[in-house]
């Protein structure tokens, strides 16, 4: 793994927490984008090299909309930037974690994903991504 890539926070309302992270971090949101595949709305904050990831669910039985039921808004996951993601998952899965897809899926910011299960990983939800070549 290369780097913390970003934290994705569950949010109730996109455009509400866009305005407060905007006012906390002093920029707008650099991008936005629906993954229509996962059922969330996401917009993305610079920070340094990191980012951070708004997700707001566009469906009851998204991932993010199930989240937030159960534990309201907040610290979603964490993502790590990988180069080889293919090759990441098949060490992970061999040191005995579990994922959450067997291939890469594709998602926000130009990026190849899987999710490891928080079962395995302490609690946390933690995210590989690869950018999209």
């Amino acid at each position: 793994m290369q780097q913390i890539e970003h934290i994705g926070i569950a949010v109730k309302n996109l455009a509400e927490s866009n305005d407060l992270f905007q006012k906390l971090l002093g920029k707008p949101p650099y991008k936005t984008e629906e993954v229509e595949s996962e059922g969330v709305n996401t917009s993305f904050f610079m920070m340094g090299n990191n980012k951070v990831e708004l997700l707001e669910a566009t469906k009851p039985e998204s991932p993010i909309a199930k989240f937030i039921e159960k534990r309201g808004e907040g610290v979603h996951h964490i993502a790590f930037a990988v180069k080889d993601i293919r090759k990441e998952m098949a060490r992970l899965e061999k040191e005995g974690f579990r994922l959450l897809n067997t291939e890469p899926k594709s998602g926000a910011d130009n990026k190849l994903v899987c999710f490891l299960h928080p079962k395995t990983t302490n609690g946390v939800l933690i995210e590989l991504c690869q950018e999209k070549v």
